[in-house]
């Protein structure tokens, strides 16, 4: 069925059930792959962010419940975010002017996972038990999670929750290096060996002729953690704390000599605090959510700390959710943010500096007949400073954004949304300098860096029938300021130099999205099918092809719904990406023929749901266009993953 509320202007996308269960992976970009509009950085196995509609890193924010993941995953593409994925109840993707409500710039949207760990109300049963397991033969990959709930007073809580993760190196389905790096690395060996260096030249060849394995692409962590909740009719409030601990490989460029396999080591504890206080009135409700996060990482030479990252940060904010007075609606609040980030070692590639944000918003809303209007606005201040005093910055950003839905009949909803955006940049962009391992780059930023300034205008159309079901979504963004690591074609001790730039730049796309039922009987049952396509064309002016953006994609499949079984077959076609920025690599197109079958022994309201999927079963080789790494890290081979979902 099409992901989104049909009422909603710019309608979210939804991962959830058995979706969720059968996508369940460590990393937050990987499981959101298959939505439409979403890729993946697909640095790593280990590290993999979502990008939406060609945008990462600052410009998406993860969010927790409403609150950052308070780790430093923007720092770098190699660094994993800090999200228990195996204890999550569903996951929001957010478009248009929604996003202002969490950050300064909409345009590249958000990503909410609410999570389950601070109770939200008082179960039925004492104890309630959920537990999910899985195993994937690309990697070897097992994941295992279990959570409990329970009722410890009639209005107290508690949870329990812990997670386990481990995959060895990655199976592929061709070589590991790309057409265009094989063929550099085979040619260098050919010089070597004019030159007499035959040892050096036999080094590059094996390491050019690697296939069907990722060398040093092995991912391991766990995660514990526990709550307690405060539940009546007036209100809630629930503390948690979690510790993450999250290692892998990053997967190396081909080299000549002892180069030593790099690896991360991330660990986190986190504190969290919601609260909620019905209200009557104006306001239906107060919501406060708050949290800290004590985050560090290492950065492995042959299992030796060279470069630790410390980030220490503190979110909160504050919801004042109107309640519907005839036609109208809102939440308003503020929201306040600080981080202090330390690095330390041999690889100290940015000063230690603290970023301080201060915003206040409002969302209001006015449903007119079959017409629903909307306005979002958000003022926010972001003050970047090094912490020996040497540099800052300070940006006053100034958001908004309108939207409009018209319902000519119960089925449909066309909309219409502009959105104007301001980003601060981050301290990333404004003082990194220095060569990254974990990357196997230069890095250079820029202080004098102005903010980012963007302007969406998005139109959609959604039909919701009772057999049909169809959306699309067509969005044009122009920047002001746009900032881009950019390959310059320099080597630094044998790196290529990326350069931030700020450039005018512009984003076009499409998403659409349909499903039919074909056939359906009088107990429930139905056969489907469906397709989507996305894609995006996006140009920096003056300089071509903006980097890493995903090629046309299209989907089409077709299922078997039922109370006690599900059957599902697609095929995903991702075009070349021929469309590339100056010193990228072009990337083939590749198909992928995907299927899963899940059985229901109790019916869709049982406790026990068994999911065999198979992903790539044709094994395939292809590389993700979003990539940093693509020209070495290419997609997973065949993986046939069996699930195990359990609620009692």
């Amino acid at each position: 069925m099409i992901s989104g509320d049909r009422d909603t202007i710019s309608a979210p996308v939804v991962l959830t059930g058995d979706a969720l269960a059968r996508n369940v992976a460590p990393q937050i970009g990987t499981m959101l792959a298959k939505l439409p509009g979403v890729s993946t950085s697909g640095f790593a196995p280990g590290a993999s962010r979502p990008v939406l509609r060609g945008f990462d890193g600052p410009r998406v924010q993860v969010l927790t419940d409403g609150i950052g993941s308070l780790d430093a995953a923007s720092v770098s593409a190699d660094h994993g975010v800090a999200l228990d994925t195996l204890n999550v109840d569903h996951i929001d993707v957010l478009h248009g002017p929604a996003v202002l409500l969490y950050a300064s710039d909409p345009a590249g949207g958000a990503v909410n996972a609410i999570d389950k760990r601070i109770p939200r109300s008082v179960p039925d049963k004492t104890i309630s038990l959920t537990a999910l397991g899985s195993y994937g033969t690309a990697a070897d990959a097992v994941n295992l999670g279990a959570a409990a709930d329970v009722v410890i007073a009639p209005r107290l809580v508690a949870h329990v929750d812990g997670s386990y993760n481990h995959a060895g190196d990655l199976r592929i389905g061709g070589y590991a290096l790309s057409p265009q790096l094989r063929a550099q690395t085979l040619a260098s060996a050919a010089d070597l060996a004019a030159d007499g260096d035959q040892a050096g030249a036999d080094q590059l060849t094996t390491q050019a002729n690697q296939r069907g394995r990722l060398s040093n692409s092995w991912a391991k962590g766990y995660t514990f953690g526990g709550g307690l909740a405060f539940i009546d009719d007036g209100g809630s409030i629930g503390i948690s704390v979690q510790r993450l601990a999250s290692d892998y490989g990053i997967p190396p460029r081909p080299a000549v000599g002892d180069s030593d396999p790099v690896s991360l080591s991330l660990r986190q504890t986190r504190y969290d605090l919601r609260a909620s206080l019905n209200a009557t009135g104006f306001l239906d409700r107060i919501d406060l959510r708050a949290a800290y996060g004590d985050y560090t990482h290492a950065e492995l030479d042959a299992g030796v700390p060279a470069t630790r990252f410390f980030n220490k940060a503190i979110e909160s904010r504050l919801d004042l959710v109107q309640a519907r007075h005839g036609a109208w609606s809102g939440q308003s609040g503020v929201q306040v943010s600080t981080r202090k980030l330390t690095v330390v070692g041999d690889e100290r590639l940015i000063p230690d500096t603290n970023t301080d944000r201060f915003a206040a918003f409002t969302r209001q809303q006015l449903k007119l007949g079959t017409v629903d209007l909307e306005g979002t606005a958000r003022y926010e201040h972001t003050a970047v400073a090094t912490i020996d005093g040497t540099q800052r910055s300070s940006f006053n950003q100034y958001s908004g954004g309108i939207g409009l839905a018209w319902h000519p009949v119960e089925s449909l909803t066309l909309s219409l949304s502009a959105a104007h955006g301001e980003r601060a940049p981050t301290s990333e962009e404004l003082y990194i300098d220095g060569i990254h391992d974990a990357t196997q780059s230069y890095e250079r930023g820029n202080p004098g860096f102005r903010k980012e300034r963007s302007n969406t205008v998005e139109a959609g159309a959604r039909f919701h029938g009772e057999r049909f079901a169809a959306a699309v979504t067509a969005y044009a963004t122009d920047f002001k300021d746009y900032i881009a690591p950019l390959p310059t074609g320099e080597l630094i001790e044998g790196y290529p130099v990326y350069q931030f730039t700020q450039v005018p730049a512009k984003f076009r796309g499409i998403e659409a999205e349909a499903s039919a039922k074909a056939l359906q009987w009088d107990n429930g049952s139905s056969v489907s099918i469906d397709g989507s396509v996305d894609y995006v064309h996006a140009s920096l002016t003056g300089l071509g092809a903006a980097p890493r953006i995903p090629p046309l994609r299209v989907r089409g499949g077709i299922e078997f719904d039922s109370d006690m079984f599900d059957a599902r077959a697609e095929v995903v076609r991702n075009a070349a990406q021929n469309r590339v920025a100056a010193n990228e690599n072009p990337v083939g197109g590749f198909t992928l023929v995907n299927a899963s079958l899940t059985w229901r022994p109790k019916g869709k309201d049982g406790p026990l749901s068994l999911i065999l999927s198979g992903d790539n079963l044709l094994d395939v080789s292809g590389r993700l266009a979003t990539s940093e790494t693509r020209d070495f890290v290419p997609i997973a081979g065949r993986d046939v993953r069996i699930t195990v979902s359990l609620k009692i």
